[in-house]
């Protein structure tokens, strides 16, 4: 899967704000058993379809915590993970909060550039931590550091 996944970022090297790939490195994944606060390497956006139509949250959204997890538990059921203890929201507490409209390949993506306290397992920490939160994950969004 890693050799797949390298290969993609080689063939298309974009990933947001006019910013490519330049090189890869393969870091083991970190002891997360005392790590709850985690800050962004890019914005984490949210999304949901409603009546056909795209909404897209931001850290303010009352609705937001939830969908985070929502999403996480998703990709989680799929890799066989559960975490009943999970609970993530954004610090809005952080001085720095902003949004970002993100233009990728002709879609504006409103994202949020903003901390996330993740509460649960070091093995779910772990496992954001190498998939990122929120949607589209895939191509760029919602890196955790």
């Amino acid at each position: 899967m890693l050799k797949k996944i390298v290969l993609n970022i080689k063939k298309d090297p974009e990933v947001c704000f006019g910013m490519n790939v330049k090189s890869i490195t393969i870091q083991e994944t970190p002891d997360f058993t005392n790590i709850e606060y985690f800050k962004v390497a890019s914005p984490v956006f949210i999304k949901r379809t409603i009546d056909r139509k795209s909404k897209h949250y931001i850290y303010s959204d009352a609705e937001s915590s939830e969908l985070l997890k929502k999403t996480l538990q998703n990709k989680m059921k799929l890799a066989g993970i559960d975490d009943d203890s999970l609970k993530i929201e954004f610090d809005k507490n952080f001085k720095n909060i902003s949004t970002k409209l993100i233009d990728y390949k002709g879609i504006k993506n409103k994202a949020s550039w903003c901390p996330v306290i993740l509460h649960g397992k070091p093995e779910t920490k772990a496992f954001a931590w190498n998939v990122g939160v929120g949607n589209s994950t895939g191509i760029g969004f919602g890196a955790l550091i």
